[in-house]
């Protein structure tokens, strides 16, 4: 098993943070790292995502959403056709900050015969995880904030 994280702070809500999360279609708009992203995000959701990392080909995953908390937790899980050989499990925990604000930490964990061979790429992916984070940022500070609480539902 290997594991990467990265942590970044908003100056936004929870909810509007997840709000911006969970809005698969504009993935485009913003997001460096997966430019293309839909399905369905609740338990049990199988999402479509294109991931483009940087200095390597783009690929298609179509991980298992396995805990969609509004403005608390996004988590998917994907692996190979063959259950064994590799399978990564992706989160985003949102934290309320006390003095306003939101921490996000982005996480990914990898299991697998296939993770020691892989591990250069794994490594070269947090970079993209960073460029994310910052998208996200970004985002959060352009985007206007609504009153309405969060929810999850098919995007």
């Amino acid at each position: 098993m290997r594991e990467i994280a990265t942590v970044v702070d908003i100056a936004a809500t929870p909810g509007h943070v997840w709000r911006i999360l969970t809005d698969l279609e504009r993935y485009g708009e913003w997001n460096p790292f997966i430019r293309e992203a839909s399905g369905t995000v609740s338990p049990g959701g199988r999402l479509r995502l294109r991931v483009f990392p940087a200095g390597r080909r783009p690929m298609t995953l179509r991980p298992k959403v396995r805990v969609a908390a509004p403005a608390e937790e996004l988590r998917w899980r994907g692996r190979t056709v063959l259950p064994g050989l590799f399978t990564g499990e992706h989160r985003f925990v949102l934290t309320d900050l006390d003095g306003g604000g939101t921490r996000v930490v982005q996480s990914e964990r990898f299991f697998g015969v296939l993770v020691p061979l892989l591990r250069r790429s794994i490594t070269a992916t947090a970079a993209d995880f960073e460029a994310l984070n910052q998208a996200l940022k970004k985002r959060a500070g352009t985007m206007p904030e609504r009153s309405a609480e969060p929810a999850a539902g098919n995007l």
